[in-house]
């Protein structure tokens, strides 16, 4: 039942709504996690698998005499269950969303779901395209940089749990970072800040870039760089795009704004 359903059959009534809207939510998350957990039990098998693929960057750089340990008792057993676990969930991430879109799309009027889809693709295409950057880019340049950082006498041995952590960091700063042209076609879209503005920040925003590469990633520089000049590059994207947007929404009809008022 949608939610326009829900309050033509009970017209008056304020708990009838709200209660629909909760199996609905309900219902939509458990369609979401069971997803995941059917994802999770495909890919348990090839836990170790799935593990020996992400440590690849790390164990191309590690010296002929390392390997890398487990220093918890069920680090080798625990360790590649939660990877492929979050890998579970990130594989399910387009479902998971949309669901989410499913649920809020009817209560939006037809203009916000024109801006809205595009932009929820976008973001999951982004996303994975952050975490792709830092899998084939980042990793081997700062593996490669790390590995020859260590003083002489200091073994390069490191734990796979605290591996996973760093990888994990990695990705979602990255996959979070990518998510920058989102938010300038958001901002603009929404009226909060005018295109020509936003660009005359354009010094801030690198800044900033350079600001948020440092606390989210490594002490090294290459990792900072790496991570600030995408996010530089993502909000001039952002800027181009939020032209296209704007533009799109000057055509719209002029009662479905007033639908809005």
């Amino acid at each position: 039942m949608t939610n326009k359903q829900a309050r033509e059959s009970h017209p008056g009534s304020d708990e009838q709504p709200l209660l629909s809207h909760l199996i609905e939510l309900r219902s939509r998350l458990l369609k979401a996690t069971l997803f995941v957990f059917v994802v999770f039990g495909a890919l348990a098998a090839y836990s170790n698998e799935i593990y020996n693929l992400i440590a690849t960057p790390i164990i191309a750089h590690l010296p002929e005499s390392s390997t890398m340990v487990a220093t918890g008792v069920a680090s080798p057993f625990l360790t590649p269950f939660k990877l492929t676990f979050i890998a579970a969930i990130f594989l399910s991430m387009p479902i998971i969303l949309y669901q989410i879109w499913a649920f809020i799309a009817p209560g939006l009027y037809k203009h916000e779901k024109r801006l809205a889809l595009p932009l929820l693709i976008f973001s999951i295409l982004l996303f994975y395209g952050g975490v792709a950057f830092a899998f084939y880019v980042v990793f081997p340049l700062v593996f490669a940089f790390l590995s020859t950082a260590a003083p002489d006498g200091v073994a390069v041995i490191p734990d796979i749990s605290a591996y996973l952590d760093f990888v994990l960091t990695i990705f979602f700063a990255f996959g979070l970072a990518f998510q920058v042209p989102i938010a300038t076609i958001v901002v603009v879209a929404a009226g909060l800040v005018s295109r020509s503005d936003l660009a005359k920040m354009r010094s801030y925003v690198i800044v900033a870039a350079f600001v948020i590469g440092m606390l989210l990633t490594p002490p090294d520089v290459i990792s900072q760089t790496l991570l600030a000049i995408p996010i530089w590059l993502l909000f001039e994207l952002g800027l181009l795009l939020s032209w296209f947007f704007t533009k799109r929404q000057e055509r719209l009809p002029e009662q479905e704004f007033e639908q809005r008022q």
